[in-house]
Formats: C-alpha cells, structure tokens, sequence
C-alpha cells in the first residue's frame, strides 16, 4: 500500500489540540508539512506562539499516533513564519463556535495602536453586545468576554496575524 502526504495528514484529524481538544491539529494549523519516504514519516509542526506548552503533548500525540500505523516519525519545529490564525481551517472555527469560544475575527495588525475593537459575537446566543474582561482567558491564546444580551462570560481565540 503507498501512503501520501494526505493519507498521514487524515491520520492526524485524530491528534487534538490538548488545550482545545474539540480541533485537531490540523483544524488548529500547526501541521506545516508530511513528507513520506516509505516507513519513514517527517512532519513539521510551528506552534501557536513561541514557548506554547502545548507542543511537547503535541509531538508526543503525532509521534504516538502515526508509530500505531507502524511508521518511523521525525518531528521539526518550524518557527518562521510564526503560526497566524489565517491557518485555522474553516471547519475548525465552526468547532470552536459550537464549543463555545468565538472564533478570531479578522482585526487590524495587532501594531495598530489605535485600531478598532474587533466585534466578538457571543458564542453563545450570537449578540454583538459583548465586552472584553481580559486579554487573558483560559489559555494564553484567548481573550475573556462577556455577553451583555445573556450575560454569559465566554473565550475568544485571538486573532494573531
């Protein structure tokens, strides 16, 4: 049997995100690239931000997972360009919609200074009246809001460009 790129990459829907465990990793991005040399499997991952700790369960979940298919795993990091939320696949934002964290909306460069808010619907009810609380949600990747329609806190990917 020959096994491409896609075959692996179809293997690794099944490794989740540990700190968002609805997305895979390849809903989340961080898979870069597979290269397949008969048994032997390379797969480069770029985490969500530098010094994620979530890459260490990552790389033991890829490694795990394509060893069960019998195959000889290299994990590399590669870190430029850094990971952006343009990589999240469509479906994985509707994952993260139905799991109850808004997903990134598309807001100027975080450079801007003075650029507007983004406007984060609620997850919950799908107000646009909602408010940040924190730049620091649940994890470091996610901002923390609350809706004022239904008054319900909720997570917000940022969204890194």
């Amino acid at each position: 049997m020959v096994i491409n790129a896609d075959d692996i990459l179809h293997l690794l829907e099944d490794v989740c995100d540990p700190e968002v465990p609805v997305l895979s990793i390849v809903d989340l991005g961080v898979v870069r690239g597979v290269e397949v040399h008969e048994n032997a499997v390379e797969v480069r991952l770029t985490p969500t931000y530098s010094g994620c700790p979530a890459m260490d369960v990552i790389s033991s979940a890829v490694r795990e997972r394509l060893e069960a298919e019998g195959f000889s795993v290299q994990i590399t990091m590669v870190l430029s360009p850094a990971w952006t939320t343009d990589w999240l696949s469509e479906a994985g934002k509707e994952k993260l919609l139905a799991y109850g964290i808004a997903p990134p909306v598309d807001t100027p460069t975080p450079r801007a200074l003075f650029g507007a808010e983004p406007i984060v619907h609620c997850p919950q009810c799908g107000s646009a009246q909602t408010e940040l609380l924190s730049l620091f949600g649940s994890t470091a990747c996610k901002s923390l809001y609350r809706c004022k329609a239904c008054l319900e806190p909720f997570d917000y990917f940022k969204c890194l460009k």
